[in-house]
């Protein structure tokens, strides 16, 4: 005699949730809209108002939803807040979590950038080109740090894969402490140099140069970080 498993029903809530998801990425989830208000929501999904609460509190600790009381429920995008938020009682040393990052985005970010040499659109190239113009022309700390963030997060996007860009949008804050540390100890020209490597492998369509040009630049910002390599030798 065979058994199936057992699937366990999703709760109310959690069908709320997932339907309000639904709505918002048909509707583009660009992050600029608002829900209707509780009661219209309750009637037109056919629940409690107590459920709509619910499922809006678990989507806004979510980052999807922001509750601005006596106003409404804001859609955002803030998907990667709570990983951010965690990060720091995660790995309270800050030295071991710059450690730690490198690491990471050894495993992320080469995959992006083969993944955007096959994926990439036009448009997307065109804003890869200028975030890498601004890091080359720009005198400016902060600026320098915005704008290569700006072409680690287009390349994420370019990959195609909504995870991976999702990840790195969670680490941004953490990879922009990383690199106001390593500009802090040398020039931006390794690192210009070193994207306009990796963007030249993407509009050739070159995978496995692009993963390459990606690798050697981490390689070059861990060694800018100047970080020991294990938590024992910190």
């Amino acid at each position: 005699m065979a058994f199936s498993s057992i699937r366990p029903q999703r709760s109310l809530v959690e069908e709320v949730c997932a339907r309000i998801a639904s709505e918002i990425r048909d509707e583009g989830g660009g992050g600029n809209g608002w829900l209707p208000p509780e009661r219209d929501l309750a009637l037109k999904l056919g629940v409690s108002r107590p459920v709509i609460r619910e499922a809006t509190k678990r989507l806004e600790l979510q980052g999807l939803l922001e509750v601005k009381h006596g106003v409404g429920t804001k859609v955002v995008d803030k998907l990667h807040k709570p990983l951010n938020g965690s990060l720091a009682l995660l790995v309270p040393d800050d030295k071991e979590r710059l450690r730690q990052l490198i690491q990471v985005r050894f495993m992320l970010e080469p995959e992006n950038a083969r993944l955007a040499a096959e994926n990439a659109t036009p448009a997307q190239i065109r804003r890869l080109r200028a975030a890498l113009k601004e890091l080359e022309e720009t005198t400016d700390f902060e600026t320098a740090v915005e704008a290569d963030m700006a072409f680690h997060r287009e390349l994420a996007a370019a990959s195609g894969n909504q995870i991976a860009n999702l990840l790195l949008h969670s680490l941004a804050e953490l990879i922009q402490t990383s690199l106001k540390h390593g500009y802090s100890r040398t020039s931006t020209d390794n690192a210009a140099r070193q994207h306009a490597a990796v963007l030249n492998a993407i509009e050739k369509r070159d995978p496995a140069a692009a993963a390459k040009a990606m690798r050697e630049h981490l390689i070059t910002a861990e060694a800018d970080l100047a970080l020991p390599k294990d938590k024992k030798a910190a």
